[in-house]
């Protein structure tokens, strides 16, 4: 059964979002186009309450993208996105929906952040998504979204280590830091994640 994970498209991390990824829009038609093409369609979505300490504003004298150690971990402090039940939090309007089986949301801890679909950053607790996951007998999964060289990189990172196979459709995500994003789909390739264009799916 062929899965597609859609990793955070939301309006946040869209051009005018409180933290845009540049280009991020132009992922979704893509995204929609390749949807058919699979079995299962899973999403995962950031899920803030306000008072997240990744979020500068919640810092006295910092301010986004500042680093600081919280909890004993590195954490980037971030502009206030994807708060829970504001409009930045739900899905970009243009992203189709109707298919997508299950939603995993994460980052709801106020006292720790959450890049990965699986794990929050210091791999404490699940979302839940690995056993679904293992639950229907998944293997080969796919991913695309936003951003590529933090939420869907981290998502990957887990999904090797939970065993599955992992594919990142390069032309269905954006990173961030676009100057980062080629040494990290070397990364990618040396751990076992393909990657591939959105039209060799199709072939």
């Amino acid at each position: 059964m062929k899965t597609l994970i859609i990793v955070d498209v939301q309006n946040d991390f869209m051009p005018g979002g409180q933290l845009e990824v540049p280009h991020g829009n132009m992922i979704v038609p893509v995204i929609n186009r390749v949807q058919n093409f699979f079995d299962l369609i899973l999403a995962t979505q950031d899920w803030h309450p306000e008072s997240h300490s990744s979020f500068a504003s919640n810092h006295h004298e910092k301010k986004p993208f500042d680093r600081i150690i919280l909890h004993g971990v590195e954490q980037i402090l971030w502009p206030d996105h994807c708060i829970q039940g504001s409009a930045g939090a739900d899905f970009h309007p243009d992203l189709e929906t109707k298919k997508i089986a299950a939603i995993f949301r994460k980052g709801m801890d106020p006292e720790i952040d959450s890049y990965s679909g699986f794990y929050d950053n210091g791999h404490l607790t699940s979302t839940g998504l690995s056993g679904y996951l293992q639950e229907k007998g998944i293997t080969e999964i796919f991913f695309c979204g936003l951003a590529a060289d933090i939420c869907v990189y981290y998502t990957i990172l887990d999904s090797i280590s939970e065993g599955f196979s992992a594919t990142l459709i390069e032309d269905a995500t954006c990173p961030l830091h676009l100057d980062k994003f080629d040494d990290i789909k070397c990364e990618l390739a040396k751990i076992g994640a393909h990657i591939i264009n959105s039209n060799e799916l199709f072939y």
